[in-house]
């Protein structure tokens, strides 16, 4: 494999990492949440501790590939890296904030928002 295909997949795995992230979010908010609020409280936060752990795994792959790439593209100068860093770092506040208070449903939101312009400040970088 040569170094160019390593950080093809050092960049695909960072994709995948974030695909998790924000699909899990979208298929929470458009399917499970509307399906089970107000019914199975019980297999609501089964689902949600369960994408949670998966979230987790996802974030770990997240700041390792994306230092690494950081790193070897010399992008630790770029203005859209520190927009993206400062919203991943906002973005982590409100998670925790949520786990906290999971009935404040509007931090659901924010970290979606927030999670959607992560992505497109990520796909900045990457042209």
């Amino acid at each position: 494999m040569s170094g160019d295909d390593g950080w093809l997949a050092v960049r695909f795995l960072h994709v995948l990492a974030m695909a998790f992230f924000v699909g899990g979010q979208v298929m929470l908010a458009a399917a499970v949440v509307p399906v089970l609020r107000g019914g199975d409280r019980e297999g609501l936060r089964t689902v949600a501790r369960r994408f949670g752990y998966g979230t987790l795994i996802a974030i770990a792959v997240l700041i390792a590939t994306g230092i690494a790439m950081a790193s070897h593209f010399s992008l630790w100068g770029s203005s859209t890296l520190h927009w993206k860093l400062g919203l991943v770092a906002f973005t982590a506040v409100l998670v925790i904030w949520h786990m906290r208070r999971p009935q404040l449903h509007a931090l659901e939101g924010l970290v979606f928002l927030a999670s959607l312009v992560i992505v497109w400040l990520g796909l900045s970088l990457a042209h």
